[in-house]
């Protein structure tokens, strides 16, 4: 009978922190260039999603990209053999990237996925400690 009780605690527990715990949203979704010729040119995310980084042994001329809207929202010339992209600089959705080399050009595309804005659970905190209500438009500070 204490078995059947602990098991069952064990469970409740698993179940309560499995929807407090949380992991951090992808920010972003590479599709790499499978192709043979593209092999030089190494195109990923860093661990956070939030970075394009790219490597070569040969020099990268230039980058630029399409939106969805058919519009180049970013044009580099680069001159280097690695360029990190900070990708907060782009619109939400899909994007075409294109990496000149010296004779190839590498397409891949990265889409950005559209986040939810959450409340900071700090702000949060402070205002349920206080005893700040909001309603409507209105705050109003509750006694007690």
């Amino acid at each position: 009978m204490k078995n059947l009780i602990r098991i069952g605690l064990v469970i409740i527990l698993i179940f309560l922190l499995s929807f407090t715990l949380q992991a951090q949203e992808p920010f972003a979704k590479l599709e790499k260039n499978r192709n043979v010729q593209a092999k030089g040119l190494i195109h990923e995310l860093n661990t956070t999603k939030d970075t394009l980084i790219l490597r070569s042994d040969n020099s990268i001329t230039s980058l630029y990209t399409i939106n969805q809207a058919y519009e180049r929202e970013l044009d580099f010339k680069i001159d280097s053999m690695s360029y990190k992209l900070p990708l907060h600089k782009l619109s939400k959705g899909k994007h075409v990237f294109v990496v000149s080399q010296s004779q190839i050009k590498i397409v891949f595309v990265v889409y950005l996925l559209p986040t939810t804005p959450k409340e900071d659970s700090e702000d949060l905190d402070i205002r349920y400690k206080v005893g700040i209500k909001e309603t409507d438009m209105k705050i109003t500070i509750c006694n007690g």
